[in-house]
């Protein structure tokens, strides 16, 4: 039978495991960690001898202290170290948190993220709050272009609003936020951009909210997301809360549907709460090859 000072001392160890724990998820996770999350892909029809590298790098949630000008240099060239072929960026480049206690400004971020390398390009999409944290485009509505939008152009970084571009062998469609007047509105038009893609070479689909990925269609060959921030908590595999009405089934990694693949990234940034557990802050490489 266990004592009163038994249990006292029980107590006391659950009650230091549990500040050791916090501690690291407050102060370690979000802010020291930076790991690179591999997958490797090999999607149905893709070319024989195509071994494409992509980067992708989302949730930025960029202002100080939590995203600094040092922690994106440091992002910046942990990414470059990589060599890829193609970088994205998948949205949500501001912040989001009332946490954060100074700005910084959209031309800083992007000239910043501008020193991103890449053999075939750097491209990048809208996310949600880069729309919400921006009243003239929310005001404007459908067609406007974000501030941060407009610095990335600045900077030499080809923002795709429902748009498709070259990228040496492969396309690159980017689809605006489809939650960017709310998680039932977006600036996205799949049609439009549809409509930019010809013949048979590889489509890589950029969007920022992976709840559209059962309606793309098949000629997506990955379709690269974020906004989740895997959850920002994640415990045995289950995060117990996903910004998605799918909850965890696009929470985080690679999912394969259908013969279909999606690439969902952990995100960099926090939001709400500046907590991150058992998700570190990732760069995502993804290795696509038939």
């Amino acid at each position: 039978m266990i004592g009163r000072r038994g249990m006292l001392v029980g107590l006391g160890g659950v009650t230091a495991l549990g500040l050791g724990l916090a501690g690291y998820a407050f102060g370690i996770e979000p802010f020291l960690r930076l790991a690179v999350q591999h997958h490797r892909v090999t999607p149905a029809g893709w070319p024989p001898g195509l071994t494409l590298r992509v980067a992708a790098l989302a949730d930025l949630h960029a202002g100080a202290p939590i995203m600094a000008e040092a922690r994106i240099e440091q992002i910046v060239a942990a990414t470059n170290a990589l060599a890829p072929d193609i970088t994205v960026l998948l949205g949500d480049y501001g912040p989001s948190s009332r946490f954060v206690t100074r700005l910084l400004a959209h031309d800083d971020v992007a000239r910043r993220l501008g020193a991103l390398r890449a053999r075939f390009g750097v491209f990048a999409v809208n996310g949600n709050h880069d729309w919400w944290e921006d009243e003239a485009a929310m005001r404007a509505g459908r067609g406007a272009v974000p501030s941060i939008a407009r610095a990335f152009e600045a900077a030499g970084i080809a923002v795709l609003s429902n748009r498709v571009r070259r990228a040496g062998p492969v396309l690159v469609g980017g689809l605006d936020s489809t939650w960017a007047f709310g998680s039932s509105r977006g600036a996205d038009d799949l049609p439009r951009l549809m409509r930019d893609v010809s013949g048979d070479t590889p489509l890589l689909l950029l969007v920022h909210e992976p709840d559209i990925f059962p309606r793309l269609p098949a000629r997506a060959a990955v379709t690269f997301c974020g906004h989740t921030h895997g959850g920002q908590v994640r415990l045995l595999g289950y995060s117990p809360r996903i910004p998605s009405r799918y909850g965890n089934r696009y929470a985080w990694g690679h999912v394969r549907e259908d013969g279909r693949d999606l690439i969902v990234s952990g995100g960099l940034g926090t939001t709400t709460l500046p907590v991150r557990f058992g998700v570190p802050p990732e760069i995502t490489l993804v290795e696509i090859s038939a």
